[in-house]
């Protein structure tokens, strides 16, 4: 836990779930900019806060009564927890917190971005809230100088009005953009509408040709990333009632693989991204019959699935939050899928080479094997043994 100095108090932040070995903080200099910059500011009215990594804006300005909207349930929990630990309990109703895909407010007089690592899910926000901008709302948007680019401002100002930045304060940069009326009630400045349908390439197994459904934001969202293509081609073909979970589901495409190779399975499809669940669950409902079983988590990995209750986990886990590379969210991962299988229940895990898998997977479930492998992907199966075997 460090302690973010602010003008409106020092407060001890942390990012969830905690973990007293990670050394990252829940802010950064884009967060301390922003905030020194709202100091003369007056906040009046709706103010909005999207993209907040951690929670740091929204507990800072809690006084401001904000609401948050995030795609991450990881973040949601962040704020949670800061603010009962800065005595701001989110319960008692001071900060609202919403996801991206909740109805946002409908009059928003500041709206505050934390620009996010995704162009499109930045892209989808604005052009959901311009309609709720007024002439005099105040837009700040704020990140570091890797994260703001050309595109990021000709986003703002084709969807929002006329857009400036500020000069670069220890590698953050400010985004100031004044609404033009004529742009964010017509939606005149808006591209192409989110969610996007694209159909699959014809060389990949039951899913050959059919749609798939993205939201903003999701990984890969334009077109099928190689690594899941590799995983396509060599997924278990267990049939019968299984239990089955697709773990950091994406846009859904593998667990639906299941359920239309099994219509018998029961699926189950969970993701900390809110864009990626409701896009999974598009993905399912367009091809998985209408006797096909289903549900739809956002969590922390598998903190929503009962313990002993699973046959088969289906991973492609990331090792990286926002921008940082880290092991933890795959380690994480990996200790919850085994707590979740059954006996003789399996993980099976795609990941880049040099990640080097297999040793986790190893120490954790006392076996792993190789099942498939090209130049740059690994595909892993380990076997959760019986207690009396271990």
């Amino acid at each position: 836990m460090n302690t973010f100095t602010t003008s409106w108090g020092d407060l001890a932040l942390t990012r969830f779930p905690e973990d007293p070995r990670d050394q990252l903080r829940a802010w950064d200099a884009s967060d301390e900019y922003l905030l020194r910059h709202l100091e003369g500011e007056e906040l009046a009215g709706t103010v909005v806060v999207l993209g907040d990594r951690w929670g740091a804006l929204a507990t800072a300005l809690a006084a401001h009564r904000p609401v948050q909207i995030t795609d991450s349930y990881l973040t949601q929990q962040a704020t949670r927890a800061n603010l009962a630990r800065n005595r701001t309990p989110a319960e008692a109703g001071v900060v609202r917190l919403l996801s991206t895909q909740d109805t946002a407010p409908d009059r928003i007089d500041v709206l505050l971005v934390r620009v996010p690592k995704s162009l499109a899910l930045l892209e989808d926000q604005l052009q959901r809230l311009a309609p709720r901008l007024h002439a005099n709302t105040l837009v700040v948007g704020t990140g570091m100088v890797t994260e703001i680019h050309t595109s990021t401002l000709k986003l703002f100002e084709r969807i929002v009005g006329p857009t400036r930045t500020s000069l670069a304060v220890k590698k953050a940069r400010l985004i100031f953009c004044t609404p033009d009326p004529a742009l964010t009630q017509s939606g005149s400045g808006a591209g192409e509408p989110w969610p996007r349908r694209y159909d699959l390439p014809p060389d990949i197994g039951v899913m050959s040709g059919r749609p798939v459904t993205n939201h903003a934001g999701i990984f890969c969202a334009e077109r099928l990333d190689i690594g899941t293509r590799f995983f396509l081609q060599h997924l278990p073909h267990g049939r019968g009632p299984l239990r089955v979970v697709d773990l950091g589901c994406g846009n859904g495409v593998v667990g639906t693989a299941v359920a239309v190779a099994n219509p018998e399975a029961d699926v189950v499809f969970t993701d900390e991204s809110y864009q990626a669940v409701a896009s999974a669950e598009a993905t399912f409902r367009a091809n998985a019959g209408p006797a096909a079983k289903a549900e739809f988590l956002v969590g922390d990995a598998l903190s929503g699935v009962e313990r002993g209750s699973v046959d088969l986990v289906l991973n492609n886990p990331p090792f990286h939050t926002h921008r940082a590379l880290t092991d933890s969210i795959s380690w994480r991962m990996f200790t919850g899928s085994r707590a979740v299988l059954r006996p003789g229940g399996e993980l099976w895990v795609i990941g880049n080479r040099h990640l080097g898998y297999h040793v986790r997977l190893r120490r954790l479930f006392g076996n792993c094997e190789t099942v498939a492998s090209n130049p740059k992907f690994v595909v892993l199966r380990a076997v959760k043994e019986p207690a009396e075997q271990r």
